[in-house]
């Protein structure tokens, strides 16, 4: 196994750990779970930078890491916001409204059911992340921080993420209608 699919797995590993600091969390007495919960979180945001150069720089670009890659992100990515939106023991400035984690899974299941869908068409199964997917990624990924952090600006963080994380969606739904009818014609 390529020590980019190696670093992709890993981070997989880290989301029970992350979610247990922050169902365990409780201000005052265990503040450093919180903590350890932002460092957890932050690893495996840098694994994910690391182990996308790996694969690039190294060539060690497999079908598996293609697949571990990106299911890893939105893995984390999902249990993060819901884990903000859903543990009732999370004091108020670390919470996040409900509709928030509904925006984002909506967004990634549109987006793997459409990766599916072209695929079981065209034969196609390779993924290619827009660029405002990427920037809304990492906008998500900011607000996960920036919120345990309670930074003041946590709330114009979140807002603009969700904001991508929409229009991206709406991206990834007009890019697939041009693929799935531009397929459709050369048959």
């Amino acid at each position: 196994m390529s020590l980019a699919n190696k670093l992709s797995l890993f981070r997989i590993l880290l989301v029970p750990a992350f979610v247990l600091c922050l169902i365990y969390y409780r201000p005052g007495e265990l503040e450093r779970l919180r903590y350890l919960a932002v460092a957890l979180f932050v690893i495996g945001v840098v694994t994910d930078a690391v182990d996308g150069y790996v694969a690039r720089a190294e060539r060690q670009a497999t079908r598996l890491g293609a697949i571990l890659d990106p299911a890893a992100d939105k893995l984390f990515l999902v249990a993060a916001f819901l884990s903000l939106s859903l543990i009732p023991t999370l004091p108020q400035e670390y919470r996040l409204p409900p509709w928030v984690p509904i925006v984002v899974i909506s967004r990634d299941l549109l987006i793997v059911f459409g990766w599916l869908l072209i695929g079981l068409i065209t034969g196609d199964l390779q993924a290619q992340p827009s660029r405002l997917g990427k920037v809304t990624t990492f906008l998500q990924m900011l607000t996960i921080v920036s919120v345990l952090l309670g930074l003041s600006f946590s709330r114009f963080i979140l807002g603009s993420a969700m904001v991508l994380t929409v229009l991206s969606g709406i991206g990834y739904l007009r890019r697939g209608n041009r693929l799935l009818n531009f397929s459709g014609g050369q048959k």
